[in-house]
């Protein structure tokens, strides 16, 4: 079983996918400041804890300048994740989950994981996605900036390809947490970075995440017949 996961973050708004189950995954994301990256990594280990799956962190390009990188800090922050190989869209193909990670830009998935799938129409064409798991979470910089619109949009595309959606359902009993702010919707797993970033995944919100991967593998091993 195979879990493809990317991630793409970019300032306090990340964002990444993560794909899985088979005997392969990926996990793929494109992190700016690594809000989605932390994310994505507790996604994977949720993916692992299923037995036979596996996972695979791949990252989409990124299309900021290296000036801006530079100026804004960012390029400091990629260094944790900078050892994660990049994404291509015919690396979908190969998964039968992916989870996909990504920031949001008013209330839609952030710009590099848009143009990244706006590179799979040859994979449209050839029904190659289609019955493949397909699953989101999200970093916002605010309470309600974004993240349930986010995930939603993002299932518009995964539709359009076939894929079979699944979110996180309310078994999974932190998203009930109020006495602490905290990200988490039956949509899928999410982080609040703050406006300026500086806030990171909570371990309330890395356990959603855990539940998210392995939710979704799971559900991956049953359509797999594994």
């Amino acid at each position: 079983m195979t879990c493809l996961l990317f991630i793409l973050s970019f300032s306090s708004w990340p964002c990444c996918w993560p794909c899985m189950y088979s005997s392969s995954g990926y996990n793929g994301f494109d992190s700016m400041y690594g809000h989605v990256y932390r994310m994505a990594e507790a996604v994977a280990e949720g993916v692992r804890e299923v037995e036979g799956a596996k996972v695979e962190l791949l990252q989409v390009p990124e299309l900021v300048p290296d000036e801006v990188l530079e100026k804004s800090g960012a390029r400091k922050a990629r260094e944790a994740f900078a050892h994660i190989p990049g994404a291509k869209p015919d690396d979908l193909a190969d998964a039968d989950a992916i989870i996909f990670g990504a920031p949001t830009r008013f209330g839609n998935m952030c710009a590099q994981m848009r143009n990244f799938l706006d590179q799979t129409g040859g994979l449209w064409a050839q029904n190659a996605l289609v019955g493949k798991v397909g699953s989101v979470f999200t970093s916002t910089g605010t309470q309600h900036g974004g993240q349930e619109t986010t995930i939603t949009s993002f299932h518009t595309t995964l539709l359009h390809h076939g894929m079979v959606i699944v979110g996180m359902p309310y078994t999974e009993t932190r998203q009930f947490t109020v006495d602490e702010i905290s990200g988490g919707s039956p949509y899928g797993a999410t982080t609040i970075a703050a406006p300026d970033g500086s806030r990171m995944p909570s371990e309330n919100e890395l356990g959603m995440a855990r539940f998210q991967g392995r939710h979704v593998a799971t559900i991956a091993k049953k359509l797999a017949g594994a």
